[in-house]
């Protein structure tokens, strides 16, 4: 389903969570920058009402590509600030990134610090042995592991830096830390997020639960502030969910067509974090991205005026780089990045409303929890026609591309002029390798009884 909800006209200055604002009562203080950086939507989610959608993650809302890593780098920069000179001296600094959120700025913040990367995934790998995982509580989907390919990554003396979008609560991030200090202990914790939006009594419970840890727990953010939910609100929520129905667009004109765009990807060299990410590896694909660059720009058809690199849930890095390597390579083209999500939102189109447009299809990478929705936002162009993208680059890892996926690609090729498919070769550990070799010769065996 293509879908969106035709809304008023007003100002495209006005803030992208006045619509939200208006009619739940929500209110957000803090911080000056916090209306350029956050709007508001409002989810599907029975546990939650609203969904703070930030402007400079690339999750929900294209972006251009350098506001995204920068805005990444300059967290990075903040945790650097908080470590000091003593950071470095005390062991190697990690850095973990939440699932599937903030993987992709976990690893900016990683690349800023120079850091190993590991991030959480809900994806499980036949023969790796998961060294951790917890659950986000307020979450639709909760269950995240850690799977990293060095059984030593966690096990050091070295600060643990925790990167998410935002700051709720805290309550994920302590659950974390928590499970991790119990196996690994160590004495400083850093968590990291874009904004930060606790409450006092937050801030207390960080602060008892350090002590209760003996170790040193500090938090960063770009920008702080407060959200105020009236008494309600979630029934609200639900009550205009269930009246304000995301209409289908219908037809959006000539359907495009379809290239796959074959990717020299260095063999060895690991798509993301979901089994760590060293500092070798960043050096690795910084020195390829301008060849990476080059072949998806030969895919493009050379008139576009805006393209869209579209990344799949976790995997938002590599695909927020490319996009970075084909604005490069493309300078006159306004190149945006935002990836696909699990996290189901009503859509409305309305510039006060930071979700305008909403594309739905099947699950494509068989995942462990079963088949579901899943969701594009803000790609296709609703009622305004300027918000077209010429083109979509659509970057999967292997597991992704199947014959599920028909499902996204059709709807794609409906709002835009050409799609350009890029596999990326999903990076498997030693562990995994050895059981699908074992799998495949215990195949052999039985056809051959």
């Amino acid at each position: 389903m293509i879908e969106a909800v035709e809304g008023s006209s007003v100002e495209e200055t006005v803030w992208s969570g006045r619509w939200v604002a208006d009619r739940l009562g929500i209110g957000l203080t803090g911080s000056p920058e916090l209306p350029q950086l956050l709007g508001m939507a409002v989810r599907e989610n029975p546990k939650r009402a609203h969904l703070l959608v930030s402007q400079v993650l690339g999750k929900h809302v294209p972006q251009r590509p350098g506001a995204v890593y920068g805005a990444g780098l300059r967290l990075g920069a903040a945790v650097r600030a908080v470590l000091g000179d003593g950071g470095a001296d005390a062991g190697p600094v990690v850095v973990l990134g939440y699932a599937e959120t903030a993987t992709g700025l976990g690893h900016c913040v990683a690349d800023a610090l120079g850091a190993h990367y590991l991030h959480s995934t809900r994806r499980p790998v036949a023969g790796v042995v998961p060294a951790g995982g917890f659950a986000e509580e307020h979450s639709h989907a909760t269950e995240h592991l850690l799977l990293p390919e060095d059984p030593e990554l966690l096990d050091g003396d070295g600060p643990l830096v925790l990167v998410d979008d935002e700051l709720s609560t805290g309550r994920t991030v302590l659950n974390t830390i928590a499970a991790l200090h119990r196996r690994w202990p160590r004495e400083r914790y850093v968590i990291a997020a874009l904004v930060d939006l606790r409450e006092e009594e937050d801030r207390v419970r960080l602060a008892e639960f350090a002590a209760s840890l003996g170790a040193r727990v500090e938090a960063v953010a770009l920008a702080q502030g407060r959200v105020r939910l009236p008494p309600g609100t979630l029934e609200r929520a639900q009550a205009l969910v269930a009246s304000t129905r995301s209409a289908e667009l219908g037809e959006c004109g000539e359907v495009g067509e379809l290239v796959r765009a074959e990717l020299p990807w260095p063999v060895g060299l690991p798509d993301g974090g979901r089994h760590g990410f060293t500092p070798g590896h960043a050096a690795e694909l910084e020195s390829v991205l301008p060849e990476l660059a080059a072949r998806l720009a030969g895919a493009l058809g050379g008139a576009e005026r805006r393209v869209l690199v579209l990344g799949f849930e976790e995997l938002m890095y590599v695909p927020l780089r490319l996009a970075g390597a084909l604005a490069d390579a493309l300078p006159a083209v306004d190149v945006r990045y935002s990836t696909t999500t699990r996290s189901p939102v009503l859509a409305v189109d309305d510039p006060g409303y930071a979700i305008r447009t909403r594309l739905v299809f099947p699950a494509h990478d068989s995942p462990a929890d079963g088949p579901g929705e899943r969701y594009a936002y803000n790609v296709a162009p609703g009622v305004e026609r300027g918000r077209r993208f010429d083109a979509i680059v659509l970057v999967l890892d292997t597991p992704a591309d199947t014959p599920e996926l028909a499902g996204l690609t059709a709807l794609l090729r409906e709002v835009t002029d050409r799609v350009v498919l890029a596999v990326v070769p999903s990076y498997l550990p030693a562990e995994s390798r050895s059981a699908e070799h074992d799998q495949r010769r215990n195949l052999v065996s039985g056809l051959n009884v």
